[in-house]
This record gives C-alpha cells, sequence and structure tokens, in this order.
C-alpha cells in the first residue's frame, strides 16, 4: 500500500477527490452528440487492445490517485460494459483501502439481470445510466443504431431488481432534437425511487457540431418540469456536486440537472480523468493529457508516478465553461468516447 501523502491543491485552491476512469474507447452506440457515424465508422481507427491499460495498471495508479486524496471512482467509457469481466477490475478497485464510493455509467444496454448482480457483487456501489428520450424514433435517432428504449429500461429494472438502486438517469438534452422529451421523462420517473438527471448539452470534443443555440439551459428545463410538476430545492450532497438537485413537492422523488454551460461549476471541480489509453486529464474540456502508461510500462517507481501526478495537479488551472467563448469552443479537445463523461 502506498503511504499516504499531503493531498495536493490546483492552483484554484481545488482538492483531489475524484477519479473519472475510461476503460474503453469503444460503444456500441453511435450517439449523434457524442461518436457520430460520420466520425466514428467503419475506418475509424479504435484503439488496439494493447493499448489499453490492463486492469491491474489502472489498480496501481488508483492506489497512487487515493494517497493523494481521491475518495469517489467512476468507471466510463465509451460503453465500459463492452470490456471483457468488468467486474474483475471494480473488485481489485473495492479492495483499494480509502476509496469511499464506485460508481459506473453504461447506457443499459448490456445490464442483463446476471450482469447486474455480478457488478453489485465485485463491489459497484452506484450505477448511472444514460437515457435521452423515452419514445422509440427520438431514441434510435439519437443512438443511430436502431436501439429501443425498452431494451435500456429492462436494463434499469434488472439493476434495481439485484439492489443497484436508486439509479440516476442521465438525460442530454439538445433543444429541437430531445426536448419534447423532458415532461415524459419526469413522468415516467417519478415515484420510481431513481434520480433522474437533465444535462445540458455540452461541446466536449471535436465531432458533435456543438453550437449555443442547440443548448436548453437549465432554467429552461426546470421551468418546463415545474409547470406541471412543483419543484422544491435541495441542498447539494456535499461540496463540488455538479447537479443542482431539487425534488417534487408531492414527494415522488428527485431530479437534478447539470449546467455546465449557463451555470459553470469550474471553482468546485475536484475531478482527474484517466483516459482509455493512459493519460492523465484534468478537464472534462481538455485539450491535451499526460501519458501515465508510458512511466507504468517503464519500469517508473509508485513514487516517482506519485510525484508527478501531484505535480500536475499542483499546477492545475482549468476553468473551461466559466471561460467558453466562440473562439475556445474550437480549441481542439479530447473526444468523450476517450475520456468518459
Amino acid at each position: 500500500m502506498t503511504a499516504k501523502q499531503d493531498s495536493p491543491t490546483d492552483q484554484r485552491g481545488r482538492p483531489l477527490r475524484d477519479l473519472r476512469i475510461s476503460v474503453t474507447d469503444r460503444c456500441n452506440f453511435r450517439c449523434t452528440y457524442c461518436m457520430p457515424k460520420e466520425v466514428f465508422n467503419a475506418q475509424h481507427r479504435f484503439l488496439a487492445r494493447e493499448q489499453l491499460l490492463s486492469f491491474e495498471e489502472i489498480a496501481r495508479v488508483t492506489k497512487l490517485f487515493v494517497a493523494l486524496g481521491v475518495k469517489k471512482l467512476r468507471l466510463t467509457g465509451g460503453e465500459p460494459l463492452i470490456r471483457r469481466n468488468i467486474e474483475g477490475l471494480i473488485q481489485q478497485l473495492a479492495a483499494i483501502e480509502g476509496i469511499e464510493d464506485i460508481s459506473l455509467t453504461t447506457n443499459g444496454s448490456l445490464l442483463t439481470r446476471d450482469k447486474a448482480r455480478a457488478l453489485l457483487d465485485a463491489g459497484l456501489n452506484r450505477l448511472n445510466v444514460s437515457l435521452d428520450a423515452l419514445d422509440d424514433a427520438t431514441f434510435k435517432r439519437i443512438n443511430d443504431v436502431d436501439f429501443p428504449v425498452k431494451r435500456v429500461l429492462e436494463g434499469i429494472e434488472n439493476a434495481s431488481f439485484v439492489g443497484l438502486g436508486p439509479i440516476k438517469i442521465n438525460m442530454v438534452v439538445k433543444a429541437g432534437v430531445n426536448d419534447h422529451s423532458i415532461l415524459p421523462m419526469a413522468r415516467y420517473f417519478l415515484g420510481s425511487g431513481h434520480i433522474l438527471r437533465f444535462i445540458e448539452y455540452m461541446d466536449v470534443g471535436q465531432s458533435n457540431g456543438w453550437q449555443m443555440d442547440d443548448v436548453l439551459s437549465a432554467a429552461e428545463i426546470v421551468e418546463r418540469i415545474n409547470s406541471e410538476f412543483p419543484l422544491v430545492p435541495l441542498v447539494p450532497n456535499y461540496t463540488g456536486e455538479v447537479a443542482k438537485r431539487w425534488r417534487f413537492r408531492d414527494g415522488g422523488g428527485e431530479v437534478g440537472v447539470i449546467a455546465s454551460v449557463t451555470q459553470p461549476f469550474c471553482r468546485t471541480c475536484t475531478r482527474a480523468r484517466l483516459s482509455a489509453e493512459g493519460s492523465l486529464y484534468t478537464c472534462l474540456f481538455a485539450t491535451r493529457g499526460h501519458d501515465l502508461r508510458g512511466m507504468l510500462r517503464g519500469g517508473v517507481s509508485d513514487q516517482g508516478i506519485l510525484e508527478l501526478i501531484a505535480s500536475i495537479w499542483g499546477r492545475r488551472s482549468d476553468r473551461y465553461s466559466e471561460v467558453r467563448t466562440e473562439q475556445t469552443v474550437a480549441l481542439p479537445k479530447i473526444e468523450m468516447s476517450y475520456i468518459g463523461g
């Protein structure tokens, strides 16, 4: 076990508390806002198996992040359930002393009951499922692989049945595409015990053709829901929580809104990101990463890697969402399929 170190803070006084780990750049969906077919087609070169960090390498570097203060992990992708035996990785991560929470974000397509139970038994604490509409026409248009809503809902039920609830249901809202689904989603999940979260459409990566006109603001989302289901604001669960939380006044549950575009939360961001090929990124909108895979495979000691991570975090000054302009939107950025959401 790596000795506990002094927790570094970045240039804005933000500690390192959360690590997002992308385990694959591959996905079985081609969502238009993340992996559009025009880019991620038959000619696209995904990472070869040997380019991905092994489970042992991920566990090794995670221990170093924990020594620097990380307490929460989220496994992402691509689609993390595509990675064979992902529960084996979860088991290794759950054994690391100091980890308080392990979650996973999935599109729900591979959530059989057996898979959900294996994830829970391995040590997974929470599950986030992406679902951008309830009507098949809209949902299939977004996922672009003709995948039906029914099978995602079955995956959610499978996970809930084995005890992985409450599940966070994440809907990315794009104006003119699926914003008509906001109220149907609220109606469907009201009283379900799950937590519905609406996410403003963001300019992640280079491929989704983002423009501000496509953003339906968090304020507008809340206004629409409140018009039918009166909402009462809730206090954050913890400092740095990205979603602004609301509860239905009638007691039917909770919704959250993630407003990275219109209400940036950079000043409380405590998240680092490890990409599928082992690069460290200090922001979702980063233009460059720092290669840890080369160090892991090059004989560098744990102490040497730990000191590098601490140094990178100490120099961190990211606040992309606070300074977003037409000029910053055009900057080259890592794709979400490499770095995770």
